[in-house]
């Protein structure tokens, strides 16, 4: 017999008063390697922990050989967790089983039309069975407020970029 997951001691009440950012984990990936030419990622993605390694390749939609993973996918993957991840935790908190709950992040890669640039474009999908729609709908909006990545999705993320020495 196991024992069951003790999940971390997380709330979304205001347990928190500092002035400046208070980072809680920080994890580092680095991406090297690969034909870059055609202005897409490719190559090897590493994180520091080497729990991630992976190829990325561009999709075949756009020319490439489809055979690893691509930037699109692993932030559609990052955000569907992270929206998940809030959602169970508002659910527990209202005594709902969160077991049921699934999203599914759909991330489009397209064109800018102001400035012909790049742009995602992210829809979530929540399917959660057995729940009333409107209490859903209401734990949805708060989610919504919660969930880190949909924060950087309607805020936006403080961003450094430095070369190094």
């Amino acid at each position: 017999m196991t024992d069951p997951i003790q999940l971390p001691d997380l709330s979304t009440g205001k347990d928190f008063t500092g002035d400046t950012f208070s980072p809680l984990y920080t994890t580092t990936v680095t991406v090297d390697g690969g034909a870059v030419a055609h202005g897409r990622a490719s190559g090897r993605a590493r994180s520091s922990d080497g729990a991630l390694d992976l190829e990325l390749r561009m999709p075949a939609e756009l020319g490439g050989p489809g055979t690893g993973t691509n930037p699109e996918q692993l932030f559609a993957a990052g955000f569907a967790a992270c929206f998940h991840g809030a959602l169970s935790l508002l659910a527990r908190q209202e005594a709902l089983d969160p077991a049921a709950v699934s999203v599914l992040a759909t991330v489009a890669f397209g064109r800018d039309p102001e400035d012909g640039g790049y742009l995602l474009h992210v829809d979530l999908v929540v399917r959660w069975p057995g729940v009333p729609r409107e209490t859903a709908t209401r734990l949805m909006k708060r989610a919504d407020a919660l969930c880190p990545y949909a924060r950087m999705a309607w805020r936006g993320t403080p961003t450094t970029i430095t070369l190094a020495p």
